[in-house]
């Protein structure tokens, strides 16, 4: 947190929210015994979708290792969308490559899991590219 700024009573406040915490699951009408938790946020944790941005990182990351500079990315709490705007193809592929390898290599090294089901890519050609 103080990589991106945050120190001082603001960097104790976040602090004291995240440790010391404790969940159990309930299945059918049995409980478990409560765990420490070492990672993550509170579930339903309003706080969550701003923790899960800083904590990935994503934005300082992908545009930087692209060569072409018309490539941007959106965040939206644990939703990403990266847009590259490249009209050859063979570029447009090396490109998507690179960002997916390094979107992977980031989710890993934050122990978080890319949900593949959910991962999509979608191509816009005009009629100019044809």
């Amino acid at each position: 947190m103080e990589y991106y700024g945050i120190r001082g009573v603001m960097y104790t406040l976040i602090k004291s929210y995240l440790e010391n915490r404790y969940q159990r699951l309930k299945f059918n009408k049995t409980l478990s015994k409560w765990d420490k938790i070492n990672i993550g946020v509170p579930p339903g944790s309003v706080l969550g979708p701003l923790f899960f941005l800083i904590y990935t990182d994503l934005p300082s990351v992908i545009p930087c290792t692209l060569s072409n500079k018309n490539s941007s990315i959106i965040l939206f709490a644990d939703d990403t969308s990266v847009i590259i705007s490249e009209p050859c193809l063979m570029n447009f592929e090396r490109n998507l490559n690179i960002v997916f390898k390094i979107i992977m290599k980031r989710f890993n090294s934050n122990l978080l899991s890319l949900n593949l089901d959910k991962t999509f890519y979608m191509q816009f050609i005009t009629k100019i590219n044809l």
